[in-house]
Protein backbone atom coordinates (compact mmCIF):
# COMPACT_ATOMS: atom_id res chain seq x y z
CA UNK A 1 0.00 0.00 0.00
CA UNK A 2 2.76 2.47 0.92
CA UNK A 3 4.57 2.34 -2.45
CA UNK A 4 1.28 2.72 -4.33
CA UNK A 5 0.35 5.71 -2.19
CA UNK A 6 3.83 7.17 -2.72
CA UNK A 7 3.25 6.81 -6.47
CA UNK A 8 0.22 9.08 -6.21
CA UNK A 9 -2.67 6.70 -5.72
CA UNK A 10 -5.24 6.73 -2.95
CA UNK A 11 -5.22 3.16 -1.65
CA UNK A 12 -8.04 1.37 0.16
CA UNK A 13 -7.62 -2.29 1.20
CA UNK A 14 -10.79 -3.52 2.91
CA UNK A 15 -11.51 -6.79 4.65
CA UNK A 16 -14.20 -8.46 2.57
CA UNK A 17 -17.45 -9.39 4.31
CA UNK A 18 -16.98 -12.29 6.69
CA UNK A 19 -13.29 -11.57 7.24
CA UNK A 20 -11.57 -10.18 10.32
CA UNK A 21 -13.49 -7.10 11.56
CA UNK A 22 -15.95 -6.78 8.66
CA UNK A 23 -19.59 -7.71 9.15
CA UNK A 24 -20.51 -11.40 9.03
CA UNK A 25 -24.11 -11.87 7.89
CA UNK A 26 -25.61 -15.32 8.41
CA UNK A 27 -26.27 -17.75 5.59
CA UNK A 28 -24.37 -18.70 2.47
CA UNK A 29 -26.64 -16.51 0.31
CA UNK A 30 -24.76 -13.54 1.78
CA UNK A 31 -21.47 -14.74 0.28
CA UNK A 32 -22.19 -15.10 -3.43
CA UNK A 33 -19.92 -13.45 -5.97
CA UNK A 34 -22.71 -11.01 -6.76
CA UNK A 35 -22.89 -9.86 -3.14
CA UNK A 36 -19.12 -9.38 -3.05
CA UNK A 37 -19.28 -7.33 -6.24
CA UNK A 38 -22.04 -5.17 -4.79
CA UNK A 39 -19.84 -4.53 -1.76
CA UNK A 40 -17.00 -3.37 -4.01
CA UNK A 41 -19.30 -0.97 -5.87
CA UNK A 42 -20.78 0.39 -2.66
CA UNK A 43 -17.38 0.82 -0.99
CA UNK A 44 -16.05 2.83 -3.94
CA UNK A 45 -19.04 5.15 -3.72
CA UNK A 46 -18.97 5.32 0.07
CA UNK A 47 -15.36 6.53 -0.14
CA UNK A 48 -16.54 9.43 -2.30
CA UNK A 49 -15.42 8.17 -5.72
CA UNK A 50 -17.35 7.44 -8.89
CA UNK A 51 -14.95 4.69 -10.00
CA UNK A 52 -11.67 3.07 -9.08
CA UNK A 53 -8.64 1.12 -10.20
CA UNK A 54 -9.43 -2.33 -8.86
CA UNK A 55 -7.00 -5.10 -7.88
CA UNK A 56 -7.86 -8.41 -6.26
CA UNK A 57 -6.22 -11.70 -5.27
CA UNK A 58 -7.91 -15.08 -4.72
CA UNK A 59 -11.42 -14.40 -3.34
CA UNK A 60 -10.65 -10.71 -3.74
CA UNK A 61 -9.97 -11.57 -7.38
CA UNK A 62 -13.39 -13.21 -7.66
CA UNK A 63 -14.94 -10.07 -6.21
CA UNK A 64 -12.95 -7.94 -8.66
CA UNK A 65 -13.80 -10.04 -11.73
CA UNK A 66 -17.49 -9.96 -10.80
CA UNK A 67 -17.52 -6.24 -9.99
CA UNK A 68 -16.02 -5.50 -13.40
CA UNK A 69 -18.71 -7.66 -15.03
CA UNK A 70 -21.72 -6.51 -13.01
CA UNK A 71 -20.76 -2.88 -12.35
CA UNK A 72 -18.49 -1.76 -15.20
CA UNK A 73 -19.19 1.89 -14.46
CA UNK A 74 -17.12 1.74 -11.25
CA UNK A 75 -14.03 -0.07 -12.63
CA UNK A 76 -11.59 2.02 -14.67
CA UNK A 77 -8.84 -0.62 -14.79
CA UNK A 78 -8.71 -4.14 -13.43
CA UNK A 79 -5.73 -6.10 -12.09
CA UNK A 80 -6.08 -9.73 -11.04
CA UNK A 81 -3.56 -11.73 -9.00
CA UNK A 82 -3.86 -15.53 -9.13
CA UNK A 83 -7.62 -15.67 -9.44
CA UNK A 84 -9.17 -17.44 -12.40
CA UNK A 85 -11.89 -15.78 -14.45
CA UNK A 86 -15.20 -17.45 -13.45
CA UNK A 87 -15.65 -19.17 -16.81
CA UNK A 88 -12.10 -20.51 -16.81
CA UNK A 89 -12.47 -21.78 -13.24
CA UNK A 90 -15.73 -23.58 -14.07
CA UNK A 91 -14.07 -25.15 -17.09
CA UNK A 92 -11.04 -26.14 -15.02
CA UNK A 93 -13.17 -27.85 -12.40
CA UNK A 94 -14.34 -30.31 -15.06
CA UNK A 95 -10.82 -31.73 -15.36
CA UNK A 96 -9.35 -34.22 -12.87
CA UNK A 97 -6.07 -32.33 -12.49
CA UNK A 98 -7.79 -29.12 -11.35
CA UNK A 99 -10.31 -31.05 -9.25
CA UNK A 100 -7.38 -32.57 -7.37
CA UNK A 101 -5.93 -29.10 -6.76
CA UNK A 102 -9.30 -27.68 -5.67
CA UNK A 103 -10.52 -30.59 -3.52
CA UNK A 104 -11.09 -28.26 -0.55
CA UNK A 105 -13.80 -26.39 -2.53
CA UNK A 106 -16.00 -29.44 -2.15
CA UNK A 107 -14.85 -30.38 1.35
CA UNK A 108 -15.85 -26.91 2.55
CA UNK A 109 -19.32 -27.43 1.06
CA UNK A 110 -20.08 -30.00 3.78
CA UNK A 111 -22.25 -28.75 6.66
CA UNK A 112 -20.70 -27.99 10.07
CA UNK A 113 -17.67 -30.28 9.90
CA UNK A 114 -15.27 -27.82 8.20
CA UNK A 115 -15.83 -25.13 10.85
CA UNK A 116 -14.70 -27.53 13.57
CA UNK A 117 -11.84 -28.94 11.52
CA UNK A 118 -10.22 -25.61 10.62
CA UNK A 119 -10.06 -24.51 14.29
CA UNK A 120 -8.31 -27.68 15.43
CA UNK A 121 -4.64 -27.61 16.50
CA UNK A 122 -4.43 -23.82 16.47
CA UNK A 123 -5.85 -23.45 12.97
CA UNK A 124 -3.43 -25.95 11.45
CA UNK A 125 -5.67 -26.52 8.41
CA UNK A 126 -5.67 -22.86 7.37
CA UNK A 127 -2.00 -22.37 8.28
CA UNK A 128 -1.15 -25.19 5.87
CA UNK A 129 -2.36 -23.04 2.97
CA UNK A 130 0.28 -20.42 3.78
CA UNK A 131 3.21 -22.84 3.60
CA UNK A 132 3.99 -22.23 -0.09
CA UNK A 133 4.90 -18.59 0.46
CA UNK A 134 8.53 -17.68 -0.25
CA UNK A 135 9.86 -16.15 1.90
CA UNK A 136 7.77 -17.94 4.56
CA UNK A 137 5.27 -15.90 6.52
CA UNK A 138 6.78 -14.87 9.84
CA UNK A 139 5.38 -16.03 13.15
CA UNK A 140 4.07 -12.51 13.76
CA UNK A 141 2.30 -12.43 10.37
CA UNK A 142 0.78 -15.85 10.98
CA UNK A 143 -0.43 -14.74 14.41
CA UNK A 144 -2.25 -11.83 12.76
CA UNK A 145 -3.99 -14.26 10.41
CA UNK A 146 -4.99 -16.46 13.35
CA UNK A 147 -6.36 -13.46 15.21
CA UNK A 148 -8.48 -12.58 12.14
CA UNK A 149 -9.72 -16.17 11.68
CA UNK A 150 -10.60 -16.31 15.38
CA UNK A 151 -13.09 -13.43 15.23
CA UNK A 152 -16.58 -14.57 16.20
CA UNK A 153 -18.38 -15.93 13.14
CA UNK A 154 -15.37 -15.62 10.85
CA UNK A 155 -14.74 -19.35 10.32
CA UNK A 156 -18.30 -20.03 9.18
CA UNK A 157 -18.37 -16.92 7.01
CA UNK A 158 -15.09 -17.74 5.24
CA UNK A 159 -16.25 -21.29 4.54
CA UNK A 160 -19.61 -20.01 3.28
CA UNK A 161 -17.71 -18.43 0.39
CA UNK A 162 -17.00 -21.95 -0.88
CA UNK A 163 -20.49 -23.24 -0.13
CA UNK A 164 -22.03 -20.38 -2.11
CA UNK A 165 -19.66 -21.06 -5.02
CA UNK A 166 -20.19 -24.83 -5.16
CA UNK A 167 -23.94 -24.81 -4.50
CA UNK A 168 -25.30 -21.36 -5.38
CA UNK A 169 -28.51 -20.49 -3.55
CA UNK A 170 -31.66 -20.44 -5.67
CA UNK A 171 -32.03 -17.27 -7.70
CA UNK A 172 -28.32 -16.33 -7.50
CA UNK A 173 -27.03 -17.65 -10.81
CA UNK A 174 -23.95 -15.67 -11.89
CA UNK A 175 -24.05 -14.60 -15.53
CA UNK A 176 -20.79 -13.99 -17.35
CA UNK A 177 -20.62 -10.65 -19.20
CA UNK A 178 -17.70 -9.26 -21.20
CA UNK A 179 -15.43 -7.02 -19.15
CA UNK A 180 -14.80 -3.66 -20.79
CA UNK A 181 -12.06 -2.39 -18.47
CA UNK A 182 -8.41 -2.76 -19.49
CA UNK A 183 -7.22 -5.79 -17.56
CA UNK A 184 -3.87 -7.06 -16.29
CA UNK A 185 -3.48 -10.59 -14.93
CA UNK A 186 -0.44 -11.32 -12.72
CA UNK A 187 0.13 -15.02 -12.13
CA UNK A 188 2.56 -16.84 -9.85
CA UNK A 189 3.30 -20.04 -11.75
CA UNK A 190 4.10 -22.11 -8.65
CA UNK A 191 0.47 -21.87 -7.54
CA UNK A 192 -0.38 -25.24 -5.96
CA UNK A 193 -4.13 -24.58 -6.06
CA UNK A 194 -4.78 -23.12 -9.52
CA UNK A 195 -3.29 -24.62 -12.69
CA UNK A 196 -1.31 -22.40 -15.05
CA UNK A 197 -3.88 -22.92 -17.80
CA UNK A 198 -6.41 -20.93 -15.76
CA UNK A 199 -4.40 -17.71 -16.00
CA UNK A 200 -5.49 -16.70 -19.51
CA UNK A 201 -9.15 -15.61 -19.75
CA UNK A 202 -11.11 -16.12 -22.97
CA UNK A 203 -10.79 -13.18 -25.35
CA UNK A 204 -14.55 -12.78 -25.65
CA UNK A 205 -14.82 -12.45 -21.87
CA UNK A 206 -11.95 -9.98 -21.47
CA UNK A 207 -11.53 -8.29 -24.86
CA UNK A 208 -9.34 -5.51 -23.42
CA UNK A 209 -6.81 -7.82 -21.77
CA UNK A 210 -3.52 -5.97 -21.56
CA UNK A 211 -1.52 -9.14 -20.86
CA UNK A 212 -0.98 -12.06 -18.54
CA UNK A 213 2.26 -11.43 -16.66
CA UNK A 214 3.59 -14.76 -15.41
CA UNK A 215 6.09 -14.85 -12.53
CA UNK A 216 7.77 -18.27 -12.72
CA UNK A 217 9.12 -18.37 -9.17
CA UNK A 218 6.07 -17.06 -7.30
CA UNK A 219 3.48 -19.17 -5.51
CA UNK A 220 -0.24 -18.54 -5.13
CA UNK A 221 0.80 -15.74 -2.75
CA UNK A 222 2.37 -13.81 -5.63
CA UNK A 223 2.04 -10.36 -4.02
CA UNK A 224 3.88 -11.65 -0.95
CA UNK A 225 6.57 -13.61 -2.79
CA UNK A 226 7.46 -10.86 -5.26
CA UNK A 227 6.07 -7.76 -3.60
CA UNK A 228 8.30 -5.20 -5.33
CA UNK A 229 7.75 -6.69 -8.79
CA UNK A 230 3.98 -6.89 -8.34
CA UNK A 231 3.80 -3.37 -6.95
CA UNK A 232 5.74 -1.98 -9.93
CA UNK A 233 3.52 -3.87 -12.39
CA UNK A 234 0.46 -2.33 -10.75
CA UNK A 235 1.94 1.18 -10.75
CA UNK A 236 2.86 0.93 -14.44
CA UNK A 237 -0.51 -0.51 -15.42
CA UNK A 238 -2.52 2.01 -13.42
CA UNK A 239 -0.38 5.01 -14.41
CA UNK A 240 -2.53 6.09 -17.41
CA UNK A 241 -5.47 6.52 -15.02
CA UNK A 242 -3.47 8.05 -12.15
CA UNK A 243 -5.56 10.69 -10.37
CA UNK A 244 -4.30 14.25 -10.69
Amino acid sequence: MAPLAAAGFRVVAPDLRGYNLSSKPDGLAAYTAGKLADDVRDLIRQRGAESALLVGHDWGGTAAWTAAMNHPEVVDRLAILNAAHPRKLNEGLRHPSQLARSWYFFYFALPNLPEHHVRAKDWEFFRHFLHDAQPPYTEQETDRYIKAWSQEGAAAAMIDYYRAAVRPPKGTKTEVHPISAPTLVIWGEKDRYLGQNLAEPHHEDVPNLDRVQRLPDASHWVHHDEAERVTQLLIDFFAPARPT
